[in-house]
């Protein structure tokens, strides 16, 4: 009664009536009418249900207004993404279905709670939210709000891979892999005209060569990267690598490499105090011979063709292994910014057995086909020598594998990166690539050149890889 009571004095008041003290006993008579409480309750009801109508349809429309952003994706990468409704104050939902098509790649696990997929199409891709908030009736219709997932294309698929003139001058292959025996061990070499080459069809300036020499036991395992700025670069890097092999063909069976057997064996024996100096000292005078000889002929052949030697340029590094029966000698020479890895049977140390110009030599890459490195003073730091028990792997590699991998010069000292390298090439990577090195594998090469197609934002040189391991 006393609500009512308080409800009727309001209501007469909003339109102006007042109840004076004479009218007092009437209106305490008018509100005891049963008609007039009935009628009470009945606009309360009615009133209720406007504003809980209104709560419901503003909940409904805080949701449709939330500006709710989802996160970029990427064309071939994973996407995922827990929907927390909690957190986006959504906790009167108490029904949700999301529409997806098939096509976009995206999927919703509504037990998970969580958008997910590879999205297959770029662009802006529409999910649709189809909801109902509590309050609202089994038979109304549900809500709908969209959201959009800004869906970037693959990087790669934005470069061209335009095929390199077959009939021009100096052609090579866009890519070649290859794996064969060397020495005891295998030896799986891949390389790949890098993507600012293939955008424009232009060529691999990057190359290799290998070869065993039966008659002596030596093997020899060379790579070379042609110069970006270099026109004929591409025929400097082959003639490169080709001519240290020529040379020692013809070399490795003279007497005076006798006079290394002898040196090395004396060398392990520790019957020669002087050993390690005799050794560095042959390395650098025979192995010096072989670059010479590469910079001779790559002079010679501009010459012929009439073009300044300059137009070859191209980086040198070559490693000469031999098995003895108390282990292996590896002779290394390097000109350029290209590695030279040699990584222990247990896996726990590694040697870089070269050093790289972009820090050694003052910042600046040099090449075989500079006349000045033969006469540099730090001419005798570019060989290297080493003899062990056994090795793990021994690799060698141009900057387009090397400095999206490393990064820095310092990382190739560091033992940790060439095992984080290694677990790479074993398929820890974003791409799931994996080199197996089983000793059976005839797939190697295969695999090892899909490996070399990984994507590194910034770099898109030449990627050329040769790795000697284990079998």
């Amino acid at each position: 009664m006393e609500e009512t009571k308080r409800y009727l004095q309001s209501f007469l008041f909003q339109h102006k009536i007042d109840i004076p003290k004479s009218k007092e006993s009437l209106f305490e008579d008018f509100i005891s009418d049963e008609t007039n409480n009935a009628a009470v309750k009945i606009i309360k009801e009615k009133q209720q249900l406007i504003m809980d109508n209104w709560m419901l349809k503003n909940r409904i429309d805080d949701i449709m207004q939330h500006a709710s952003f989802l996160p970029n994706g990427t064309v071939n990468k994973a996407y995922e993404l827990k929907m927390d409704f909690m957190k986006l104050d959504w906790d009167t939902i108490n029904f949700y279905e999301f529409e997806i098509s098939e096509e976009t790649g995206l999927y919703f696990d509504s037990n998970e709670k969580k958008l997910f997929g590879f999205p297959k199409i770029s662009g802006d891709l529409k999910i649709k939210l189809r909801f109902k908030v509590e309050g609202e009736p089994q038979e109304t219709q549900l809500n709908e709000k969209v959201f959009t997932v800004i869906i970037n294309p693959d990087p790669k698929s934005l470069w061209k891979n335009i095929e390199s003139d077959k009939n021009a001058l100096f052609s090579k292959e866009d890519h070649i892999a290859v794996s064969d025996v060397f020495l005891d061990k295998n030896i799986v070499v891949a390389s790949k005209r890098g993507r600012s080459h293939a955008n424009v069809g232009s060529f691999r300036e990057d190359d290799f060569a290998f070869k065993n020499f039966k008659s002596n036991g030596w093997s020899i395992l060379a790579v070379s990267d042609g110069a970006g700025s270099a026109s004929l670069s591409r025929k400097g890097s082959k003639l490169a690598c080709e001519t240290v092999i020529e040379y020692f063909e013809t070399n490795l069976d003279t007497e005076i490499w006798n006079e290394f057997d002898t040196l090395a064996v004396k060398h392990y024996a520790k019957t020669d105090s002087e050993s390690t100096q005799k050794i560095n000292d042959f390395v650098c005078n025979n192995l010096s011979k072989a670059a010479h000889y590469a910079h001779q002929k790559i002079e010679e052949f501009a010459t012929e063709q009439g073009e300044e030697l300059k137009s070859f340029h191209a980086t040198l590094i070559f490693a000469l292994v031999k098995k003895y029966d108390f282990g292996y000698a590896i002779l290394s020479f390097g000109v350029g910014d290209c590695p030279i890895g040699l990584v222990s049977k247990d896996l726990m140390e590694v040697s870089l057995m070269n050093h790289i110009d972009a820090g050694e030599f003052g910042g600046g890459t040099r090449f075989i086909t500079m006349p000045e490195i033969f006469q540099n003073e730090k001419f005798s730091s570019r060989f290297g020598f080493k003899l062990v028990d056994d090795f793990a792997y021994l690799m060698l590699m141009t900057d387009g594998i090397y400095d999206p991998k490393f990064e820095v010069e310092a990382n190739l000292e560091k033992t940790e990166k060439w095992i984080e390298f290694l677990s790479d090439l074993q398929g820890n990577n974003e791409e799931k690539a994996k080199v197996d090195f089983e000793k059976d594998n005839t797939a190697i090469a295969a695999q090892l050149s899909n490996w070399m197609d990984f994507w590194s934002p910034g770099n898109h040189d030449d990627r050329t890889l040769a790795i000697i391991y284990q079998i």
